[in-house]
């Protein structure tokens, strides 16, 4: 396993939406916190079978909102449910092509 840096934890961060932002401080918050380790399930585990819209999606992959509808487009991201005329994304499949992209990049 590989080590966590702290550069890599604030890039991390700065990638959460502000209302995920907002919770990791409130987490720090809560009495008793200081000291103790908390694993990346307790901390994000909520956000596991969340679903996103597009804008929300596009977001957390820091992209356009036109780029994100050339990868759906595309077949690169795939809809996990609808409602009504909006198109859902899970987090779990946006976190692995989120992945995905961050290994492009960094080639």
């Amino acid at each position: 396993m590989s080590e966590v840096t702290a550069e890599a934890v604030y890039k991390n961060f700065t990638q959460l939406a502000t209302t995920e932002r907002a919770k990791f401080f409130a987490l720090l918050a809560e009495p008793n916190v200081q000291g103790q380790n908390f694993s990346h399930d307790q901390v994000f585990g909520h956000l596991a079978g969340v679903e996103f819209t597009a804008a929300e999606a596009a977001e957390y992959l820091d992209v356009s909102i036109s780029t994100f509808r050339r990868y759906v487009a595309s077949g690169k991201i795939k809809t996990s449910s609808a409602v009504g005329r909006n198109q859902l994304f899970a987090a779990k499949d946006l976190k692995v092509f989120k992945r995905s992209l961050q290994d492009v990049r960094a080639r």
